[in-house]
């Protein structure tokens, strides 16, 4: 559940990718301020995978690096992480998690959280894909710059 009274309107960084992604999120946060005022949203597809990267990452940033769970506020000054096998939404300023929508083939994940930042988040988007394969989070980041956000490849 969102805080109350807390700003929505700060950016959001969503970096995309898959497990080629690990290197260029490891230099990302490295050479990020701490204090930005950004959340940096980390969706990595992993469909059955537990991830490693809340273990990893801290050791590249000194802001706080969560694993995403149900109703966790989003804020500024942190890194998130998607889970394994689902799909991450923003409503009311927190994350939801529900089942992976595309549970055989190559997930969708990317796209499913880009579109839904474009509908539910009103502060500033950044989308940052990676690394990928299927052309997921591809379409969404048309979406993205239609919402006036900044989209990176």
């Amino acid at each position: 559940m969102a805080i109350k009274g807390q700003s929505k309107d700060f950016p959001i960084v969503c970096v995309g990718g898959s497990a080629g992604g690990l290197d260029a999120y490891t230099r990302l946060l490295h050479h990020l301020p701490n204090n930005m005022g950004v959340a940096i949203v980390i969706v990595n597809h992993l469909r059955t995978v537990a991830t490693l990267l809340p273990e990893i990452l801290p050791r590249h940033t000194k802001m706080p690096v969560d694993l995403i769970t149900e109703g966790l506020p989003v804020t500024p000054n942190r890194v998130f992480i998607i889970p394994e096998k689902r799909d991450l939404h923003v409503r009311d300023g927190a994350f939801q998690l529900k089942p992976i929508s595309k549970p055989r083939g190559w997930p969708d994940v990317i796209t499913v959280c880009l579109v839904s930042l474009t509908r539910h988040w009103h502060g500033q988007l950044i989308a940052v894909i990676v690394s990928g394969y299927d052309g997921d989070g591809a379409a969404a980041l048309c979406g993205i710059r239609g919402a006036g956000g900044i989209t990176i490849a």
